[in-house]
């Protein structure tokens, strides 16, 4: 289990990638999940830099909220509610990409149908999409 911050960005980068190759051989759903974990695990980056090293999750009280796959919830987490917000407010595009991510959740997994890949993987890995946004802050 990853634990610290350069695993959370390495992780995010692989599963980034993962994405892009089962999307371009056609496999929606798994690129769709694949996707949705990238940006998991560079929130849980963006969390791991609130830490001390080797401290990952920052205390018991913060566990419930660390390890979950609510988007939402991990950028609280995280401490970026207001520049995401302030981020969401200055840049329509951004906002347009992070209505898109939010949706995911990791019960996509079970889904055969009604996803759509493409979208979010624009969402998160096109030009001033969500990852981009998060590297900065990880």
């Amino acid at each position: 289990m990853a634990e610290t911050r350069r695993e959370f960005q390495q992780l995010a980068r692989m599963r980034l990638k993962d994405a892009r190759v089962l999307r371009q051989r056609g496999n929606v759903e798994g690129a769709y999940h694949l996707t949705g974990l990238a940006v998991e695990c560079a929130v849980k980056a963006c969390i791991a830099k609130n830490t001390n090293r080797h401290d990952f999750p920052p205390n018991q009280n913060a566990v419930r909220d660390v390890w979950c796959h609510d988007l939402i919830r991990l950028v609280q987490a995280a401490k970026l509610e207001t520049a995401l917000d302030s981020e969401k407010t200055r840049n329509r595009s951004f906002n347009e990409n992070w209505d898109v991510v939010k949706v995911w959740n990791v019960d996509s997994r079970y889904r055969t149908k009604g996803l759509n890949a493409r979208d979010l993987y624009r969402a998160v890995a096109g030009k001033g999409g969500v990852m981009q946004w998060l590297r900065q802050r990880w």
